[in-house]
């Protein structure tokens, strides 16, 4: 007996649709390693119907009030509240994910973002009008970019796809958004939820691989390029975009220093960064995965963060004990195990250090030590639910060792000593840090990084202002 699998569709112009060629790309739920769906592989005449949509839907949507593009956005987020169980659902067979915790991790923050940029719309702010030039006056317009290319990663889907579409749609763009070619189900179940409020046009969904992606950063319609995802796929968008100097806006890797010094609670620190460096398998730019511990508590601290590995479950999406779930495909897999494979014979491995079982893609909770500045593993993004602690002897060398990666997203300082985390939080060269916890995020404040972790950010008023373009209007008083 087979199961038919489910067809998922693109979402253009108001209607769902297959890919114009017909191809299609097998989905693999990573639980299972099974295919349980097919989506379309885009093309270029995919693009191109998404683009003239958005770009026929613009000038409506622009010209549209701020109150009403709140008014579309609130919907939304009400929307996406009373289909949460669906959405979970979606999200699960996507990612693996425990159920219980895409419930309450997941669905709740999406939304609050949501609404959060539902007001954001009503309140652009700016130099206020003025003569700054006898018998003239300035006026400052803040004005939607155009339409939006947008790229969202596997890791999130959901909720990338919010950080993308939200802040865009409140400015008065219009969207074409590509899911990850291997998470693509439930962003496809925000078209259909979606596409009952807005206009036609304003939102469009293409799905595809890094080829449809490309076609669509390539091509001459959008004004802006927005992407979550590698450093090398980064660097591709800005070359591309660089063509027709479009705007980019890019969220990429992150290898988060996490600085615990001697003054720490070793036992609440050690139960806060395991969470956050094991949550969603490790893969999250901003996870805690890369451990800097003072020479004085090293060893109490590797002992203490082991037996916490040793006690953190992976597991199936229904059991309620797991704190992760897969890794989200079988390449991912394969890096994950390639770095563990590859440690140089001074490293020692702790805790975990291989696979889980053989159906999906499961890595057991790992913690490494021993480990040096120039380690490929220190140096490298791992993206997975692999901790390395490192130990330093003093705050400079804490510093260096903290600062001395090119990646620069996110970070944290575990201290009672309040002018040491000030000391800290002025040298970290990161776009975040935190001072005594590890990972929480807030609609209000700005998510994004310096270096090769890109640029641009992502939730907040500052976000928002990233899908603006800024306008001067002067006019003569005579």
């Amino acid at each position: 007996m087979t199961t038919e699998l489910r067809r998922l569709r693109n979402y253009i112009n108001g209607e769902f649709r297959d890919a114009a060629d017909g191809r299609t790309i097998d989905v693999i739920n990573p639980a299972t390693g099974e295919v349980y769906a097919t989506s379309p592989l885009s093309g270029q005449a995919d693009v191109d119907a998404a683009m003239e949509a958005a770009a026929a839907a613009f000038p409506a949507w622009r010209d549209s009030t701020p109150a009403e593009r709140q008014k579309v956005l609130l919907k939304i987020a009400d929307a996406f509240e009373e289909r949460a169980e669906d959405l979970i659902a979606a999200e699960v067979e996507n990612t693996g994910k425990p159920v219980a915790l895409t419930a309450s991790e997941e669905i709740p923050p999406m939304v609050d973002q949501i609404r959060f940029f539902a007001g954001a719309a009503r309140l652009l702010e700016g130099r206020s009008a003025g003569e700054y030039m006898e018998g003239l006056t300035s006026i400052v317009r803040r004005e939607p970019v155009g339409v939006c290319a947008q790229v969202a990663p596997w890791n999130y889907p959901m909720m990338m796809a919010v950080w993308k579409f939200a802040p865009a749609l409140a400015a008065g763009n219009t969207v074409v958004l590509k899911p990850s070619d291997t998470t693509p189900a439930s962003t496809v179940l925000m078209a259909e939820i979606i596409g009952q409020i807005v206009p036609k046009g304003v939102f469009n969904v293409v799905c595809g691989d890094r080829d449809t992606g490309r076609a669509m950063v390539e091509h001459p319609t959008p004004a802006m390029a927005s992407i979550t995802g590698s450093v090398r796929a980064g660097m591709q968008v800005a070359e591309s975009a660089a063509k027709d100097v479009k705007r980019v806006h890019l969220e990429l890797g992150g290898k988060a220093p996490v600085v615990v010094f001697e003054d720490t609670d070793i036992d609440k620190a050690v139960e806060d960064i395991s969470v956050a460096g094991f949550f969603n398998a490790g893969q999250d730019c901003t996870a805690a995965t890369r451990v800097l511990v003072h020479e004085s508590i090293h060893d109490e601290f590797v002992s203490a963060l082991a037996k916490a590995a040793a006690a953190t479950k992976t597991g199936q999406p229904d059991d309620e004990d797991v704190l992760y779930g897969p890794l989200n495909n079988a390449n991912q897999l394969k890096q994950v195990s390639g770095f563990i494979d590859r440690l140089p014979a001074h490293a020692k491995v702790e805790a975990g250090g291989q696979r889980v079982g053989d159906k999906g893609y499961f890595y057991a909770p790992t913690v490494v030590s021993g480990l040096k500045q120039d380690d490929e593993i220190i140096q490298n993004e791992v993206f997975g639910p692999v901790i390395t602690v490192q130990s330093f002897t003093d705050e400079a060398q804490a510093l260096e060792y903290a600062n001395g990666v090119e990646y620069a997203l996110a970070s944290s300082v575990w201290t009672k000593d309040h002018a040491r985390a000030m000391r800290m939080s002025k040298a970290l060269d990161f776009g975040c840090v935190w001072i005594n916890t590890h990972i929480p995020l807030v609609a209000e404040m700005p998510h994004g990084g310096f270096k090769k972790s890109g640029y641009g950010k992502d939730l907040s008023g500052y976000g928002f202002e990233d899908y603006t373009r800024i306008k001067h209007v002067m006019t003569s008083l005579g």
